[in-house]
C-alpha cells in the first residue's frame, strides 16, 4: 500500500471536497482519499500494483484542478 500527498491549487470549497474524493475515490486500487482543504492537500492511499500515480494525478486535473 503505497501513501502519497499531493498539493492542489484551485480547491475552495465543499463542492472541490466532494469533486476530487469521488473521483478518487472510485479508482480501482484507491483504498482512502481525504482533501485538506485548508491546506490544498490530498492524501490518498493505494495499492501500486493496481493503480498508476499518474493517473491519480489525472484524475484530479480532469476535475478541473491542477495539481502542484
Amino acid at each position: 500500500m503505497e501513501k502519497v500527498t499531493l498539493h492542489v491549487s484551485g480547491m475552495s470549497c465543499g463542492h472541490c471536497v466532494k469533486a476530487i474524493e469521488g473521483s478518487v475515490g472510485k479508482l480501482q486500487g484507491v483504498e482512502k482519499v481525504a482533501v485538506d482543504l485548508t491546506n490544498g492537500k490530498v492524501d490518498v492511499e493505494y495499492n501500486s500494483s493496481d493503480l498508476l500515480l499518474e493517473t491519480i494525478r489525472e484524475t484530479i486535473e480532469d476535475q478541473g484542478y491542477e495539481v502542484v
